[in-house]
């Protein structure tokens, strides 16, 4: 093997290694910093609790946005580490899967600049005295409501990811198959949720939904490939040079 060869070698090993490291990052700060901040501040269907909890705590909520805000830095890098670890298996489907994950990113980011819009509503500046206060708080409600659907939307094109991504896995002959197989699963659970949410309300109000579809899915699936990643990636002897 020359020397160029040995390099990108190392090179996707490495990427692997990162992912592994990302993604983790992504279920550390994503899971527990949520349910530290905004899920402990932000309830469903409940207007008045929800601005109440927000203005009596809007530290932990601006917390909450920080996590997310770092969380999408993650993100990011695991995209690119993904890219290069399953280049090899298949240059242009490891592209497409990535671009998936990048437009995931984007909106889901964007989604969350109406957070702010939230605190400067809630904000009690002087130029907002000739609103009315209930207004106020209804136009907040509708920033939070617009952030979730914004979710909504962005995890379509995150499901779609993560079916290329355990195609890829499939195809890879060094990521065991098993993992491909939860996460092609996982990714139908996205679709599924993301869908019903749109077409149904009856959906968007069952949270035992979101736990079969998603919530079990998502985390026995993603938690098996980082934790490969993690332990293995780093270590396997089957990569082609890029």
């Amino acid at each position: 093997m020359n020397r160029y060869s040995m390099t990108t070698e190392i090179t996707a090993q490495k990427a692997a290694q990162i992912a592994g490291i990302s993604y983790f990052m992504i279920f550390v700060i994503g899971m527990g910093g949520t349910a530290l901040t905004l899920d402990r501040l932000i309830v469903k269907g409940d207007a008045a609790t929800t601005i109440h909890n927000i203005m009596a705590q809007e530290s932990l909520f601006r917390m909450g946005i920080a996590c997310w805000s770092v969380v999408i830095v993650f993100d990011t890098l695991t995209t690119w580490a993904l890219y290069y670890t399953l280049k090899p298996v298949d240059k242009s489907i490891s592209l497409l899967a990535a671009s998936f994950r990048l437009v995931f990113v984007a909106i889901f980011a964007y989604s969350f600049v109406g957070y702010f819009s939230v605190l400067e509503l809630l904000s009690g500046a002087s130029y907002l005295k000739a609103i009315e206060t209930p207004l106020l708080h209804a136009q907040a409600m509708l920033y939070i409501n617009a952030h979730e659907y914004a979710m909504h939307l962005s995890f379509i094109f995150f499901g779609l990811h993560v079916f290329f991504l355990g195609y890829l896995v499939l195809k890879s002959g060094y990521i065991p198959k098993f993992i491909g197989i939860l996460l092609i699963v996982a990714s139908c659970g996205y679709l599924i949720n993301s869908s019903g949410n749109f077409l149904s309300q009856e959906y968007a109000n069952s949270k035992i939904a979101f736990i079969i579809f998603v919530a079990v899915p998502a985390i026995v699936s993603e938690l098996s490939l980082t934790l490969w990643l993690m332990i293995k990636g780093s270590k396997a002897s089957h990569y082609q040079p890029i």
